[in-house]
């Protein structure tokens, strides 16, 4: 099946769709075609265009009290597969909670952090300022980019100009 990444009305990155949901939006006239296929979509009747990239034709305002849910996979995405208190990527990879939730820290994305396991350990259940440890820079939540191209094996070519960060894998 053909993804079709979706555009908001400012060009930033939303989400990733099917190509038969793209064209019921196209059609419909709440979105326009970007960038297109070569290969048209066709039925018994018609030929139209087979869309790659769409932009909403109103801005849809995304709510930022909506997040996404913690996974180890977005999170390692996120910190670059590195510790953060150390940069290693060699080892295995662990999450840590900057204030531990024994102190009262939550899951979120502005608390949890990869860790190498040699740190987590050394870190234990203190908070930094007892350990004498550093971030590398602060967590925060990440863009849905990070998403859009987790979801993918390969983000196409035509996508990384409107993602930015992203670079093309080989194909």
């Amino acid at each position: 099946m053909d993804h079709v990444l979706v555009l908001n009305a400012s060009y930033e990155p939303l989400n990733v769709c099917s190509t038969r949901r793209a064209h019921v939006l196209v059609w419909k006239g709440r979105a326009e075609v970007v960038e297109r296929y070569d290969e048209p979509l066709r039925t018994s009747t018609n030929t139209y265009v087979r869309p790659h990239v769409i932009r909403l034709v109103t801005y849809v305002r995304v709510p930022r009290s909506v997040k996404r849910r913690i996974s180890r996979r977005a999170l390692f995405a996120r910190d670059g597969w590195r510790c953060v208190y150390c940069g290693d990527s060699a080892g295995r990879l662990t999450l840590d909670h900057v204030v531990p939730r024994s102190r009262g820290g939550d899951s979120v994305w502005e608390n949890v952090v990869t860790a190498c396991a040699p740190c987590n350990l050394r870190k234990g259940d203190r908070l930094l300022e007892e350990t004498h440890m550093n971030l590398a820079r602060p967590p925060r939540a990440p863009s849905p980019v990070l998403f859009i191209s987790l979801a993918l094996h390969r983000v196409p070519e035509a996508w990384v100009r409107y993602l930015p960060g992203v670079a093309a894998e080989a194909a």
